[in-house]
Protein backbone atom coordinates (compact mmCIF):
# COMPACT_ATOMS: atom_id res chain seq x y z
CA UNK A 1 0.00 0.00 0.00
CA UNK A 2 2.92 2.47 0.51
CA UNK A 3 3.82 2.71 -3.41
CA UNK A 4 0.42 3.95 -4.44
CA UNK A 5 0.64 6.68 -6.39
CA UNK A 6 -0.94 10.16 -4.13
CA UNK A 7 -0.12 8.38 -0.83
CA UNK A 8 3.90 9.09 1.17
CA UNK A 9 5.73 6.21 1.84
CA UNK A 10 6.59 4.96 5.77
CA UNK A 11 10.63 5.63 4.78
CA UNK A 12 9.43 9.54 3.32
CA UNK A 13 7.80 10.33 6.92
CA UNK A 14 10.51 9.15 8.67
CA UNK A 15 13.22 10.97 6.62
CA UNK A 16 10.87 14.54 7.21
CA UNK A 17 10.60 13.69 11.14
CA UNK A 18 14.03 13.15 11.18
CA UNK A 19 14.85 16.30 9.89
CA UNK A 20 12.36 18.42 11.32
CA UNK A 21 13.82 16.72 14.99
CA UNK A 22 17.33 17.69 14.12
CA UNK A 23 16.11 21.17 13.09
CA UNK A 24 14.49 21.95 16.31
CA UNK A 25 17.72 20.26 18.12
CA UNK A 26 19.58 22.87 16.70
CA UNK A 27 16.78 25.56 16.53
CA UNK A 28 15.48 25.28 20.01
CA UNK A 29 18.84 26.45 22.03
CA UNK A 30 20.04 29.09 19.60
CA UNK A 31 16.12 30.52 19.97
CA UNK A 32 17.02 30.11 23.97
CA UNK A 33 20.82 31.89 23.81
CA UNK A 34 18.37 34.98 22.06
CA UNK A 35 15.62 35.03 24.66
CA UNK A 36 18.06 34.88 27.65
CA UNK A 37 20.68 37.66 25.63
CA UNK A 38 17.50 40.08 26.50
CA UNK A 39 16.49 39.08 30.17
CA UNK A 40 18.26 40.50 33.47
CA UNK A 41 20.59 38.24 35.74
CA UNK A 42 18.11 37.51 38.61
CA UNK A 43 15.73 36.00 36.24
CA UNK A 44 17.96 34.18 34.09
CA UNK A 45 19.33 32.60 37.28
CA UNK A 46 16.08 31.73 38.75
CA UNK A 47 13.75 30.49 35.47
CA UNK A 48 14.71 28.99 32.15
CA UNK A 49 13.79 30.89 29.02
CA UNK A 50 10.97 28.85 28.09
CA UNK A 51 9.04 30.52 31.21
CA UNK A 52 9.97 34.39 30.13
CA UNK A 53 6.99 35.45 29.31
CA UNK A 54 5.37 34.40 32.52
CA UNK A 55 5.20 35.77 36.41
CA UNK A 56 7.64 34.00 38.02
CA UNK A 57 7.50 32.93 41.68
CA UNK A 58 11.22 32.82 42.80
CA UNK A 59 13.52 32.75 45.65
CA UNK A 60 15.19 36.00 44.66
CA UNK A 61 19.65 36.60 45.68
CA UNK A 62 20.16 38.05 49.24
CA UNK A 63 19.04 41.78 49.31
CA UNK A 64 21.54 44.07 51.86
CA UNK A 65 19.45 46.93 53.24
CA UNK A 66 20.96 50.40 52.65
CA UNK A 67 19.80 54.30 52.26
CA UNK A 68 19.98 56.89 54.66
CA UNK A 69 19.54 57.29 58.24
CA UNK A 70 17.42 59.32 59.98
CA UNK A 71 15.69 59.96 63.34
CA UNK A 72 12.43 59.23 64.26
CA UNK A 73 11.95 60.28 67.65
CA UNK A 74 13.86 58.19 69.92
CA UNK A 75 14.45 55.67 67.08
CA UNK A 76 17.03 55.71 64.02
CA UNK A 77 15.02 54.37 61.09
CA UNK A 78 16.30 53.68 57.31
CA UNK A 79 13.53 52.75 55.19
CA UNK A 80 13.50 52.64 51.00
CA UNK A 81 12.25 50.04 48.69
CA UNK A 82 14.17 46.28 48.08
CA UNK A 83 13.70 46.43 44.11
CA UNK A 84 15.00 48.33 41.26
CA UNK A 85 11.58 47.18 39.54
CA UNK A 86 8.68 48.58 41.17
CA UNK A 87 6.40 45.96 39.98
CA UNK A 88 7.85 42.91 41.63
CA UNK A 89 5.68 41.53 44.36
CA UNK A 90 6.99 39.45 47.53
CA UNK A 91 5.02 37.24 49.22
CA UNK A 92 7.15 36.19 52.07
CA UNK A 93 10.52 37.30 53.42
CA UNK A 94 13.09 36.83 56.08
CA UNK A 95 16.56 37.77 57.78
CA UNK A 96 17.93 34.44 57.89
CA UNK A 97 19.47 31.43 55.11
CA UNK A 98 17.75 29.12 57.27
CA UNK A 99 14.53 30.42 56.97
CA UNK A 100 13.57 32.63 53.97
CA UNK A 101 10.13 32.63 54.22
CA UNK A 102 10.01 33.21 57.98
CA UNK A 103 7.78 36.34 57.91
CA UNK A 104 4.83 37.39 55.41
CA UNK A 105 4.60 40.88 54.32
CA UNK A 106 4.10 43.36 56.64
CA UNK A 107 5.49 41.53 59.71
CA UNK A 108 7.34 42.56 61.88
CA UNK A 109 10.77 41.26 62.50
CA UNK A 110 12.81 41.08 65.72
CA UNK A 111 16.34 41.86 65.02
CA UNK A 112 17.34 41.84 68.81
CA UNK A 113 19.33 44.89 70.57
CA UNK A 114 15.74 46.65 70.28
CA UNK A 115 16.01 46.39 66.40
CA UNK A 116 13.31 45.34 63.96
CA UNK A 117 12.40 45.47 60.56
CA UNK A 118 9.66 44.95 58.18
CA UNK A 119 8.55 44.60 54.47
CA UNK A 120 5.66 45.28 52.66
CA UNK A 121 4.37 43.53 49.75
CA UNK A 122 5.98 46.04 47.60
CA UNK A 123 9.25 45.37 48.70
CA UNK A 124 9.17 48.35 50.98
CA UNK A 125 11.13 47.97 54.10
CA UNK A 126 11.56 49.68 57.03
CA UNK A 127 14.53 48.83 59.70
CA UNK A 128 14.12 50.71 63.29
CA UNK A 129 17.06 50.92 65.68
CA UNK A 130 17.47 52.81 69.29
CA UNK A 131 21.04 53.04 68.55
CA UNK A 132 23.13 54.27 65.36
CA UNK A 133 23.47 51.74 62.40
CA UNK A 134 26.05 53.98 60.83
CA UNK A 135 29.06 52.19 60.69
CA UNK A 136 27.47 48.62 60.99
CA UNK A 137 26.91 45.74 59.01
CA UNK A 138 22.93 46.04 58.03
CA UNK A 139 20.98 42.87 57.62
CA UNK A 140 19.94 40.91 54.56
CA UNK A 141 16.55 40.26 53.11
CA UNK A 142 15.77 37.10 51.62
CA UNK A 143 12.63 37.54 49.87
CA UNK A 144 9.91 35.27 47.67
CA UNK A 145 8.83 37.20 45.22
CA UNK A 146 6.55 37.42 41.78
CA UNK A 147 8.99 39.04 39.36
CA UNK A 148 6.65 39.79 36.24
CA UNK A 149 8.46 39.26 32.56
CA UNK A 150 11.58 41.69 31.96
CA UNK A 151 13.74 42.68 29.10
CA UNK A 152 16.81 44.89 28.48
CA UNK A 153 19.12 46.07 25.76
CA UNK A 154 21.20 47.02 28.66
CA UNK A 155 23.07 43.64 27.98
CA UNK A 156 24.17 44.84 24.22
CA UNK A 157 25.19 48.52 25.17
CA UNK A 158 27.50 46.88 28.29
CA UNK A 159 28.76 43.71 25.87
CA UNK A 160 29.07 45.91 22.63
CA UNK A 161 29.94 49.25 23.95
CA UNK A 162 30.93 49.66 27.43
CA UNK A 163 34.96 49.00 27.25
CA UNK A 164 35.15 50.45 30.86
CA UNK A 165 33.18 47.64 32.78
CA UNK A 166 35.64 44.82 31.56
CA UNK A 167 32.77 43.39 30.23
CA UNK A 168 32.72 44.87 26.44
CA UNK A 169 33.49 42.23 23.02
CA UNK A 170 33.17 45.72 20.77
CA UNK A 171 37.28 45.13 20.10
CA UNK A 172 37.00 41.51 19.56
CA UNK A 173 34.09 41.30 17.18
CA UNK A 174 36.02 43.86 15.04
CA UNK A 175 39.11 41.71 15.14
CA UNK A 176 37.35 38.80 14.69
CA UNK A 177 35.66 40.76 11.39
CA UNK A 178 39.53 41.60 10.34
CA UNK A 179 40.82 37.98 10.52
CA UNK A 180 37.82 36.54 9.31
CA UNK A 181 36.95 38.59 6.01
CA UNK A 182 40.66 38.57 4.67
CA UNK A 183 41.05 35.22 5.88
CA UNK A 184 37.86 33.58 3.43
CA UNK A 185 38.28 36.00 0.58
CA UNK A 186 42.19 35.07 -0.01
CA UNK A 187 41.86 31.45 -0.08
CA UNK A 188 38.94 31.48 -2.77
CA UNK A 189 40.47 34.00 -4.96
CA UNK A 190 43.92 31.41 -5.25
CA UNK A 191 42.08 28.52 -5.22
CA UNK A 192 39.46 29.58 -7.77
CA UNK A 193 42.59 30.34 -10.13
CA UNK A 194 44.35 26.85 -9.09
CA UNK A 195 41.77 25.00 -9.45
CA UNK A 196 40.89 25.82 -13.24
CA UNK A 197 44.33 25.64 -14.04
CA UNK A 198 43.96 22.09 -12.12
CA UNK A 199 40.35 20.92 -13.94
CA UNK A 200 41.18 22.68 -17.95
CA UNK A 201 44.81 23.29 -18.03
CA UNK A 202 47.14 20.77 -19.51
CA UNK A 203 50.79 20.44 -18.38
CA UNK A 204 52.98 18.54 -16.97
CA UNK A 205 52.78 16.91 -12.86
CA UNK A 206 48.55 17.97 -12.72
CA UNK A 207 47.87 14.38 -11.40
CA UNK A 208 50.23 14.45 -9.06
CA UNK A 209 49.10 18.18 -8.05
CA UNK A 210 45.47 17.03 -7.40
CA UNK A 211 46.74 14.00 -5.77
CA UNK A 212 48.72 16.09 -3.21
CA UNK A 213 45.77 18.42 -2.74
CA UNK A 214 43.81 15.40 -1.98
CA UNK A 215 46.65 14.33 0.46
CA UNK A 216 46.61 18.15 2.27
CA UNK A 217 43.09 17.49 3.30
CA UNK A 218 44.24 15.10 6.20
CA UNK A 219 47.14 16.94 7.69
CA UNK A 220 46.03 17.97 10.81
CA UNK A 221 47.09 21.78 11.13
CA UNK A 222 48.15 21.56 14.72
CA UNK A 223 51.65 19.66 12.88
CA UNK A 224 52.04 22.83 11.03
CA UNK A 225 51.34 25.84 13.92
CA UNK A 226 54.88 25.89 15.59
CA UNK A 227 57.00 25.84 12.28
CA UNK A 228 54.70 28.26 9.87
CA UNK A 229 55.17 30.62 13.49
CA UNK A 230 59.28 30.63 13.19
CA UNK A 231 58.88 30.95 9.86
CA UNK A 232 56.42 33.83 10.25
CA UNK A 233 58.89 35.79 12.84
CA UNK A 234 62.26 35.01 10.74
CA UNK A 235 60.49 36.75 7.28
CA UNK A 236 58.82 39.29 10.11
CA UNK A 237 55.15 38.77 9.79
CA UNK A 238 54.61 36.99 13.11
CA UNK A 239 51.88 37.80 15.52
CA UNK A 240 49.92 40.54 13.05
CA UNK A 241 46.88 40.20 10.93
CA UNK A 242 49.21 39.08 7.44
CA UNK A 243 50.83 36.41 9.34
CA UNK A 244 47.14 35.15 10.12
CA UNK A 245 45.76 35.82 7.25
CA UNK A 246 48.37 33.39 5.18
CA UNK A 247 47.92 31.07 7.87
CA UNK A 248 44.46 31.14 7.17
CA UNK A 249 44.93 30.88 4.02
CA UNK A 250 47.19 27.54 3.53
CA UNK A 251 45.08 25.68 5.91
CA UNK A 252 41.99 26.15 4.06
CA UNK A 253 43.35 26.08 0.11
CA UNK A 254 43.41 22.16 0.17
CA UNK A 255 39.51 21.94 0.74
CA UNK A 256 38.76 24.79 -1.34
CA UNK A 257 40.66 23.54 -4.56
CA UNK A 258 39.21 20.31 -3.99
CA UNK A 259 35.93 21.41 -3.91
CA UNK A 260 36.39 24.26 -6.44
CA UNK A 261 38.22 21.82 -8.93
CA UNK A 262 35.32 19.07 -8.92
CA UNK A 263 32.76 21.32 -9.97
CA UNK A 264 34.86 23.05 -12.69
CA UNK A 265 35.45 19.31 -14.04
CA UNK A 266 31.67 19.00 -14.45
CA UNK A 267 31.43 22.46 -16.78
CA UNK A 268 30.60 21.54 -20.05
CA UNK A 269 33.36 21.34 -22.33
CA UNK A 270 32.00 22.93 -25.44
CA UNK A 271 31.58 26.02 -23.62
CA UNK A 272 34.94 26.57 -22.80
CA UNK A 273 36.20 24.46 -26.27
CA UNK A 274 33.80 27.42 -28.08
CA UNK A 275 35.41 30.06 -26.45
CA UNK A 276 38.54 29.17 -27.53
CA UNK A 277 38.03 28.69 -30.59
CA UNK A 278 36.64 32.38 -30.78
CA UNK A 279 39.75 33.57 -29.44
CA UNK A 280 39.17 33.83 -25.65
CA UNK A 281 42.10 33.34 -23.68
CA UNK A 282 42.46 31.58 -20.82
CA UNK A 283 42.01 34.40 -18.63
CA UNK A 284 38.78 35.44 -20.02
CA UNK A 285 37.74 32.12 -20.10
CA UNK A 286 37.99 31.85 -16.42
CA UNK A 287 36.97 35.44 -15.24
CA UNK A 288 33.95 35.57 -17.52
CA UNK A 289 32.62 31.75 -18.28
CA UNK A 290 34.39 30.04 -15.27
CA UNK A 291 34.04 32.20 -12.41
CA UNK A 292 30.01 33.02 -13.09
CA UNK A 293 29.13 29.44 -13.44
CA UNK A 294 31.07 28.08 -10.02
CA UNK A 295 29.63 30.50 -7.82
CA UNK A 296 27.61 27.76 -5.68
CA UNK A 297 30.85 26.06 -5.01
CA UNK A 298 32.46 29.45 -4.50
CA UNK A 299 29.89 30.46 -2.09
CA UNK A 300 29.84 26.85 -0.35
CA UNK A 301 33.60 27.16 0.56
CA UNK A 302 32.73 30.69 1.45
CA UNK A 303 30.38 29.40 4.20
CA UNK A 304 33.17 26.93 5.89
CA UNK A 305 35.89 29.43 5.63
CA UNK A 306 33.97 32.02 7.31
CA UNK A 307 32.51 29.76 10.01
CA UNK A 308 35.90 28.03 10.21
CA UNK A 309 37.82 31.29 10.68
CA UNK A 310 35.36 33.15 12.88
CA UNK A 311 35.04 30.60 16.02
CA UNK A 312 38.64 29.69 15.58
CA UNK A 313 40.52 30.15 18.60
CA UNK A 314 44.16 28.01 18.40
CA UNK A 315 44.97 29.56 15.58
CA UNK A 316 44.21 33.20 16.72
CA UNK A 317 46.15 32.48 19.96
CA UNK A 318 48.83 31.49 17.79
CA UNK A 319 49.66 33.84 15.39
CA UNK A 320 47.75 37.17 17.01
CA UNK A 321 48.42 37.25 20.19
CA UNK A 322 46.43 37.46 23.74
CA UNK A 323 46.48 40.86 24.46
CA UNK A 324 43.40 43.45 24.65
CA UNK A 325 44.17 44.80 21.09
CA UNK A 326 44.48 41.44 19.16
CA UNK A 327 41.98 39.15 21.69
CA UNK A 328 39.05 37.60 18.92
CA UNK A 329 35.97 36.88 20.00
CA UNK A 330 36.50 33.06 21.03
CA UNK A 331 39.29 34.52 23.54
CA UNK A 332 37.12 37.16 24.73
CA UNK A 333 34.13 34.82 25.53
CA UNK A 334 36.39 32.69 27.15
CA UNK A 335 37.88 35.24 29.40
CA UNK A 336 34.60 36.34 29.87
CA UNK A 337 33.46 32.85 31.37
CA UNK A 338 36.61 32.99 33.97
CA UNK A 339 36.21 36.15 35.09
CA UNK A 340 32.34 37.13 34.97
CA UNK A 341 31.19 33.37 35.47
CA UNK A 342 28.14 34.50 37.48
CA UNK A 343 26.91 37.23 35.49
CA UNK A 344 24.70 34.93 33.09
CA UNK A 345 23.61 37.91 30.77
CA UNK A 346 26.57 39.14 29.88
CA UNK A 347 27.51 35.55 28.91
CA UNK A 348 24.14 34.89 27.16
CA UNK A 349 24.38 38.37 25.07
CA UNK A 350 28.31 37.82 24.75
CA UNK A 351 27.66 34.08 22.81
CA UNK A 352 24.83 35.27 20.99
CA UNK A 353 26.49 38.22 19.25
CA UNK A 354 29.47 35.96 18.72
CA UNK A 355 27.15 33.06 16.48
CA UNK A 356 24.51 36.27 15.29
CA UNK A 357 27.16 36.51 11.90
CA UNK A 358 27.80 33.41 11.56
CA UNK A 359 23.95 32.85 11.21
CA UNK A 360 23.45 35.38 8.54
CA UNK A 361 26.52 34.55 6.48
CA UNK A 362 24.99 31.16 6.59
CA UNK A 363 21.07 31.46 5.79
CA UNK A 364 21.90 34.09 3.27
CA UNK A 365 24.19 31.21 1.08
CA UNK A 366 23.21 28.16 2.36
CA UNK A 367 20.90 27.48 -1.02
CA UNK A 368 24.20 27.45 -2.60
CA UNK A 369 25.76 25.24 0.26
CA UNK A 370 24.25 21.72 -0.76
CA UNK A 371 24.94 22.42 -5.04
CA UNK A 372 28.54 23.05 -3.92
CA UNK A 373 28.97 20.08 -1.77
CA UNK A 374 27.52 17.87 -4.49
CA UNK A 375 29.95 18.87 -7.27
CA UNK A 376 31.06 16.86 -9.02
CA UNK A 377 29.78 13.74 -7.10
CA UNK A 378 27.76 12.61 -10.60
CA UNK A 379 28.41 13.52 -14.26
Amino acid sequence: MDNIAGKRSSLTWAVHISVLFLVLLWLLPTFGLLVSSFRTGDQISTSGWWRSMTTQETQLSPIRIAGEERAEGDLFVIDGNLFANAATTVSAWGTSSREPEAYAPGEVADLGDGQSLTVTGDGDFKLSSPATTEGTRLPRVFATAATPPEFTLKNYDTVLFNASAGQSIGKAFLNTMTVAIPATLIPILVAAFAAYALAWMEFMGRALLVATVVGLLVVPLQLALIPLLQLHNAIGIGKGYLGIWLAHTGFGLPLAIYLLRNYMVGLPRDIIENARVDGATEFQIFIKIILPLSFPALASFSIFQFLWTWNDLLVALVFLGTGDDQLVLTGSLVNLLGSRGGDWEILATSAFVSIAVPLLVFFAMQKYLVRGLLAGSVK
